[in-house]
């Protein structure tokens, strides 16, 4: 007997694969210090948070030098645990983020934060530092 066709899912939840994809890809390149790899999954006019020293970045160029100068001082690895797509499209991540000091290797902290993502074309757009949910 012929099966039931699945109904199709809204079309703003289809594209969360493909970002959770992007966004792996750019954890794994950042933990692995590979700025280029990670630098190509940004739009070229990327807007990144600077949470290191304050402010903003604008462009990959900039994106590249703010980790040059915070993976001198600072090396921190982020695992996301969990992806949600937002109502507006954007995309947070529930990140758990270890940051040690880069000459001692003393740790600085262990903690969860959440990373909000605009992604347009397949490519990093805006990402936003969100404090935790509890936290809110």
């Amino acid at each position: 007997e012929p099966r039931a066709r699945p109904r199709p899912r809204a079309a703003r939840f289809d594209r969360l694969p493909d970002a959770e994809e992007t966004l792996r890809s750019a954890y794994r390149a950042f933990n692995a210090r590979d700025i280029d790899a990670a630098i190509e999954l940004m739009h070229p006019d990327v807007d990144w948070p600077n949470a290191w020293e304050g402010g903003r970045v604008a462009g990959r160029a900039a994106v590249r030098d703010y980790w040059k100068r915070q993976f001198a001082v600072i090396s921190g690895n982020v695992e996301p645990e969990g992806f949600t797509e937002e109502a507006d499209g954007a995309i947070t991540v529930d990140v758990h983020q270890v940051v040690h000091d880069a000459n001692t290797g003393e740790l600085i902290s262990d903690s969860r934060v959440l990373h909000r993502y605009r992604l347009e074309d397949g490519l990093i757009v805006r990402m936003d530092v969100l404090e935790p949910r509890d936290q809110q």
